[in-house]
Protein backbone atom coordinates (compact mmCIF):
# COMPACT_ATOMS: atom_id res chain seq x y z
CA UNK A 1 0.00 0.00 0.00
CA UNK A 2 1.13 3.59 -0.63
CA UNK A 3 1.95 6.15 1.65
CA UNK A 4 -0.61 8.30 0.29
CA UNK A 5 -3.40 5.11 0.58
CA UNK A 6 -2.04 4.63 4.57
CA UNK A 7 -2.42 8.76 5.50
CA UNK A 8 -5.60 8.73 3.79
CA UNK A 9 -6.75 5.76 5.92
CA UNK A 10 -5.41 7.03 8.77
CA UNK A 11 -7.45 10.20 8.68
CA UNK A 12 -10.79 8.57 7.60
CA UNK A 13 -9.74 6.46 10.83
CA UNK A 14 -9.37 9.82 12.77
CA UNK A 15 -12.32 11.67 11.39
CA UNK A 16 -14.90 8.54 12.11
CA UNK A 17 -12.87 8.17 15.90
CA UNK A 18 -13.89 12.07 16.22
CA UNK A 19 -17.50 12.07 15.07
CA UNK A 20 -18.18 8.68 16.69
CA UNK A 21 -19.21 10.72 19.99
CA UNK A 22 -20.58 14.01 18.46
CA UNK A 23 -24.37 14.52 17.48
CA UNK A 24 -26.02 17.71 16.41
CA UNK A 25 -29.68 18.16 17.20
CA UNK A 26 -31.76 21.11 15.62
CA UNK A 27 -31.59 22.45 19.26
CA UNK A 28 -27.49 22.22 19.65
CA UNK A 29 -26.35 21.14 16.06
CA UNK A 30 -22.82 19.83 14.99
CA UNK A 31 -20.67 22.83 13.71
CA UNK A 32 -18.39 20.22 11.10
CA UNK A 33 -15.51 22.39 10.10
CA UNK A 34 -13.76 22.17 6.48
CA UNK A 35 -10.17 23.50 5.70
CA UNK A 36 -8.36 23.32 2.52
CA UNK A 37 -4.85 25.00 1.69
CA UNK A 38 -6.45 28.37 1.00
CA UNK A 39 -10.11 28.39 2.74
CA UNK A 40 -12.47 27.32 5.52
CA UNK A 41 -15.61 26.42 5.53
CA UNK A 42 -17.91 25.73 8.69
CA UNK A 43 -21.56 24.44 8.70
CA UNK A 44 -24.03 23.87 11.17
CA UNK A 45 -25.50 20.35 10.96
CA UNK A 46 -28.89 18.87 12.66
CA UNK A 47 -28.10 15.42 12.68
CA UNK A 48 -31.45 14.52 14.02
CA UNK A 49 -33.27 15.68 11.24
CA UNK A 50 -30.75 15.69 8.37
CA UNK A 51 -30.48 19.08 7.60
CA UNK A 52 -28.04 21.53 7.42
CA UNK A 53 -28.74 24.83 9.21
CA UNK A 54 -26.47 27.30 8.24
CA UNK A 55 -23.31 27.33 6.84
CA UNK A 56 -19.99 30.08 6.01
CA UNK A 57 -17.00 29.70 4.80
CA UNK A 58 -14.28 32.20 3.60
CA UNK A 59 -15.62 32.78 -0.04
CA UNK A 60 -19.24 33.79 0.87
CA UNK A 61 -20.65 36.82 -0.11
CA UNK A 62 -21.56 38.19 3.63
CA UNK A 63 -17.55 38.67 3.57
CA UNK A 64 -16.22 39.69 0.05
CA UNK A 65 -14.61 42.64 1.34
CA UNK A 66 -13.92 42.24 5.03
CA UNK A 67 -11.15 39.53 4.30
CA UNK A 68 -8.54 41.53 2.08
CA UNK A 69 -5.25 41.66 4.07
CA UNK A 70 -6.19 39.16 6.63
CA UNK A 71 -4.03 36.30 6.90
CA UNK A 72 -5.83 33.08 7.38
CA UNK A 73 -6.25 32.60 11.25
CA UNK A 74 -8.01 36.14 11.15
CA UNK A 75 -10.19 34.96 8.24
CA UNK A 76 -11.11 31.84 10.38
CA UNK A 77 -12.04 33.88 13.22
CA UNK A 78 -14.51 36.03 10.91
CA UNK A 79 -16.02 32.98 9.03
CA UNK A 80 -16.60 31.81 12.76
CA UNK A 81 -18.22 35.06 13.81
CA UNK A 82 -20.40 34.79 10.58
CA UNK A 83 -21.74 31.24 11.64
CA UNK A 84 -22.34 32.22 15.15
CA UNK A 85 -24.38 35.28 14.21
CA UNK A 86 -26.18 33.13 11.26
CA UNK A 87 -26.64 30.47 14.26
CA UNK A 88 -28.47 33.32 17.02
CA UNK A 89 -30.62 34.55 14.49
CA UNK A 90 -32.50 31.13 14.05
CA UNK A 91 -32.11 31.47 17.90
CA UNK A 92 -29.82 28.58 18.52
CA UNK A 93 -27.71 29.47 21.18
CA UNK A 94 -25.57 26.34 21.63
CA UNK A 95 -23.39 23.89 19.59
CA UNK A 96 -21.26 21.19 19.27
CA UNK A 97 -17.77 21.22 17.47
CA UNK A 98 -17.17 18.75 15.29
CA UNK A 99 -13.24 19.48 14.58
CA UNK A 100 -13.23 16.50 11.93
CA UNK A 101 -10.07 15.06 11.32
CA UNK A 102 -7.92 18.10 12.15
CA UNK A 103 -6.20 19.20 15.72
CA UNK A 104 -7.69 21.51 17.45
CA UNK A 105 -5.11 24.24 16.42
CA UNK A 106 -4.73 27.24 13.92
CA UNK A 107 -7.43 27.86 11.90
CA UNK A 108 -9.90 25.07 13.56
CA UNK A 109 -9.17 26.71 17.03
CA UNK A 110 -9.77 30.39 15.36
CA UNK A 111 -13.39 28.83 13.81
CA UNK A 112 -14.63 28.24 17.54
CA UNK A 113 -13.10 31.57 19.05
CA UNK A 114 -14.73 33.69 16.17
CA UNK A 115 -18.33 31.49 17.39
CA UNK A 116 -17.63 31.89 20.75
CA UNK A 117 -16.91 35.66 20.31
CA UNK A 118 -20.21 35.90 18.28
CA UNK A 119 -21.97 34.63 21.67
CA UNK A 120 -22.56 30.85 20.71
CA UNK A 121 -21.73 28.75 23.37
CA UNK A 122 -19.65 25.60 22.13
Amino acid sequence: MSSEKKLRKVRERRQKRVRSSIFGTELRPRLSVHRSSKYVYVQAIADDIGRTLAEASAISSELKGKLVGLNKVDVAVEVGRLIGKKLLEQNVSEAVFDRGRYLYHGRVKAVAEGARDAGLKI
